[in-house]
C-alpha cells in the first residue's frame, strides 16, 4: 500500500519492526491481560473482531467483521459535534499460535498520520500481554494546536484499551459470573 492508496504516511508496515521511523512520536504500551491459551485466544478475538475498541467506548465501522489486510475501519470517539473520526486501513495481521493482532495505518482525513498495532502475545511462562505500538504526528490543525496533549491522550487511550481487554478476558474466563467457568462434561452442581 502506498500514499496513492489513501494512506497519509509513507512508512507502511513499520510497526512490525524496530526501530520505529524517526520524525514521529512513538508509543509503546504493554499490559498484562491473562494467562494461558484460552486467554490468548479470547484476547486475540477481541482485538481482531474490534471488541477491544468498542469496550473502550469507541464506535467502530469496519468493512469486515475481523481484521484482514485492506479492511477499511473508522474509529470515532467523542460526542456529537465533538466526535473525532479516524479513518484507517488494516496494513498487516498476525494470526499465529503465540501472537494475534493487527496494525492499521491512517488515511487522509485522520487527525494524525502514522500507524498503530494491537497485539496479544503469549510469553514463554504462559502470561498473555496486550501491546500497543504506534508512531504518529499531527495531520490536522487541531492536533497540531493540541501539541503535547495528543501523545498524553494516545497513551491514556492505549491504557484504556488494555484495561478493557483485561476485563473482556476475565469475563470470558469466568463466564461473566465472577467465578471460574465450568468446562467439564457435567455441571458441578446440577450433575
Amino acid at each position: 500500500m502506498t500514499l496513492a492508496d489513501g494512506l497519509n504516511y509513507a512508512e507502511t508496515g513499520a510497526t512490525r519492526r524496530t526501530p520505529l521511523p524517526e520524525g514521529y512520536h512513538h508509543l509503546h504500551v504493554r499490559v498484562h491481560v491473562g494467562h494461558g491459551p484460552a486467554a490468548l485466544e479470547t484476547a486475540g478475538a477481541a482485538i481482531t473482531g474490534w471488541a477491544v475498541h468498542r469496550a473502550s467506548g469507541a464506535r467502530v465501522a469496519a468493512s469486515t467483521a475481523r481484521a484482514e489486510p485492506g479492511t477499511s475501519v473508522e474509529i470515532s470517539l467523542g460526542v456529537g459535534p465533538l466526535r473525532f473520526r479516524a479513518p484507517c486501513r488494516v496494513i498487516w495481521t498476525a494470526y499465529g499460535p503465540d501472537r494475534i493482532g493487527f496494525a492499521y495505518g491512517t488515511l487522509t482525513g485522520h487527525p494524525e498520520c502514522g500507524e498503530e498495532s494491537f497485539l496479544a502475545e503469549a510469553a514463554e511462562d504462559g502470561s498473555v500481554w496486550f501491546t500497543v505500538t504506534a508512531f504518529s504526528r499531527p495531520a490536522r490543525w487541531y492536533t497540531r494546536l493540541a501539541g503535547p496533549l495528543v501523545p498524553v491522550a494516545q497513551r491514556m487511550y492505549a491504557r484504556r484499551l488494555g484495561a478493557g481487554l483485561r476485563r473482556l478476558v476475565a469475563e470470558a474466563d469466568t463466564g461473566g459470573t465472577g467465578g471460574p467457568r465450568w468446562s467439564g462434561s457435567r455441571h458441578p452442581t446440577t450433575g
